[in-house]
């Protein structure tokens, strides 16, 4: 009965931004031949994988709300992503999507938008994840607001791409970094704290 309870345990994450995080930021870009890791993410992954995280990626693409591309464009370019990290041994636990456009002033958007925790509850509930022990890694603040809501977490890998800093208590994020290598290096850190 243990090793069933042991199988049914909820394991943490950590969530990751796609682009500007895991990859260099491209705008709208589907072609996999544009595709690079950033500086450090396949050490940073490894180690969070050692680790025992569940690396999640959650992204925002509005590109498919703006007939920019199609889901399978997106889907080629997520297979080649897949691959190219398969190939630095290391495995993605799971790749949530927000189609939506960003809402228009005055309106609600849906609940799946960062910074809405939308896709980080789905990943949750579908990989039986442990909210209060993962980690919510992204370039800017509304990946920092989206963790928060989720009861996450959070690093923010201060590199320049956050440029309008609207700030609340939800978007101070626990830790800044300089890359995901850093960023796992702080969650690790964390987690072997005795506070």
């Amino acid at each position: 009965m243990n090793a069933l309870r042991a199988g049914m345990a909820k394991r943490p994450a950590v969530f990751i931004d796609k682009d500007g995080t895991l990859v260099e930021d491209v705008p709208y870009n589907v072609d996999p031949a544009q595709l690079r890791l950033t500086r450090d993410a396949v050490q940073g992954l490894r180690l969070l994988a050692r680790q025992g995280y569940r690396l999640v990626v959650v992204t925002n693409q509005p590109g498919l709300a703006m007939n920019l591309f199609d889901r399978a464009a997106l889907e080629t370019l997520r297979q080649a992503l897949v691959e190219m990290l398969f190939q630095h041994d290391v495995q993605l636990d799971g790749f949530y999507v927000c189609p939506h456009a960003p809402p228009e002033a005055g309106e609600f958007g849906c609940v799946c938008r960062k910074p809405s925790p939308g896709l980080l509850l789905q990943a949750a509930h579908e990989l039986r994840l442990d909210l209060s022990h993962s980690w919510m890694v992204g370039d800017i603040l509304n990946d920092v607001e989206a963790g928060r809501r989720a009861g996450c977490r959070t690093v923010l890998l201060d590199v320049g791409n956050e440029t309008e800093w609207l700030e609340s208590p939800l978007r101070v994020p626990h830790h800044k970094a300089g890359d995901l290598l850093q960023a796992a290096e702080l969650i690790v850190a964390a987690a072997n704290s005795p506070h």
